[in-house]
């Protein structure tokens, strides 16, 4: 692996990578509260036939992190991403929880540098905000994102050497695989970066979370410019708590191009947890 520092749109942001860069590329996008070394376990899988690129995204790790909401736009955040591919595209583009919005965002937005789209348990934004207005099952999962919007939410997750913010996740899932060496890795990011910039992802969503049983209208959205055009593949374990299968229910609608792969054994962190499973079902889809 090696790790350099690039500036994308006049900004500095790290960027890791495995492989030769004759190869074709995958861009890995990490989510919350990761940072591009998540990808390892994968990427050192892929590598000997992938170039596999990893950036810390915007407001994580030792990439810019400004403290201004509105620049955790999602134009913003698919803008970066431009920046970084727009010499090498098109190119395959994998996201993860909060990658995966930026993911979708590439290959609606800038189809013309996205040849193929992974998504591991990560959510397009129609069938998300469909579940998450309708005050059911998704709402309720989705309460915790009302308290990271919460001002000084950063603050009270950074207490305790970061102790609230691994039991937000620990709780109802399994993070043994954040333990010893890697756990420390992890905490020496955080403090690096802080958890402003990657809470601010939370705060600039337009996301709507309805209250438990009390559903909410639908928001207006461009039906049409959020179509997946490119070959998709949904990878998905059943054991997450926070993103649910049925918010990926009616994806073929946005992705006519879909493969749906699971993976047994795995909730949220199927990336550490089943490394060779993700890898595998990558390695198989791409031929």
């Amino acid at each position: 692996m090696d790790v350099t520092t690039r500036a994308l749109g006049g900004h500095s942001f790290t960027v890791r990578t495995w492989g030769d860069a004759a190869h074709p590329m995958i861009l890995m996008l990490h989510g919350f509260p990761e940072y591009g070394g998540a990808w390892d376990e994968i990427a050192t899988r892929l590598s000997d036939r992938y170039y596999c690129v990893a950036p810390d995204q915007r407001g994580y790790g030792t990439s810019y992190a400004p403290d201004d909401v509105g620049e955790y736009a999602t134009s913003k955040l698919v803008g970066d991403m431009v920046h970084l591919i727009a010499d090498r595209g098109p190119v395959i583009v994998m996201g993860h929880d909060w990658g995966a919005s930026v993911a979708y965002g590439l290959a609606m937005f800038r189809p013309d540098l996205v040849s193929h789209l992974i998504i591991a348990n990560g959510v397009h934004p129609v069938p998300f905000q469909r579940e998450m207005a309708a005050g059911g099952a998704q709402s309720e999962a989705s309460q915790y994102i009302n308290f990271l919007r919460s001002e000084g939410s950063e603050d009270t997750l950074a207490a305790d050497d970061f102790g609230k913010l691994l039991k937000l996740f620990s709780a109802k899932m399994d993070m043994s695989w954040l333990a010893g060496d890697r756990l420390n890795a992890y905490k020496a990011v955080w403090r690096q970066s802080g958890l402003r910039g990657m809470i601010n992802w939370y705060r600039a969503s337009p996301l709507i979370v309805a209250d438990p049983g009390v559903p909410v209208e639908m928001p207006d959205l461009p039906l049409d410019r959020l179509k997946v055009h490119c070959p998709h593949l949904l990878i998905w374990a059943d054991g997450d708590t926070a993103l649910l299968p049925i918010s990926t229910e009616g994806l073929e609608d946005f992705a006519p191009s879909l493969t749906r792969a699971h993976v047994s054994g795995a909730d949220h962190w199927l990336l550490h947890q089943q490394p060779d499973s993700v890898a595998d079902i990558v390695s198989n889809w791409l031929g």
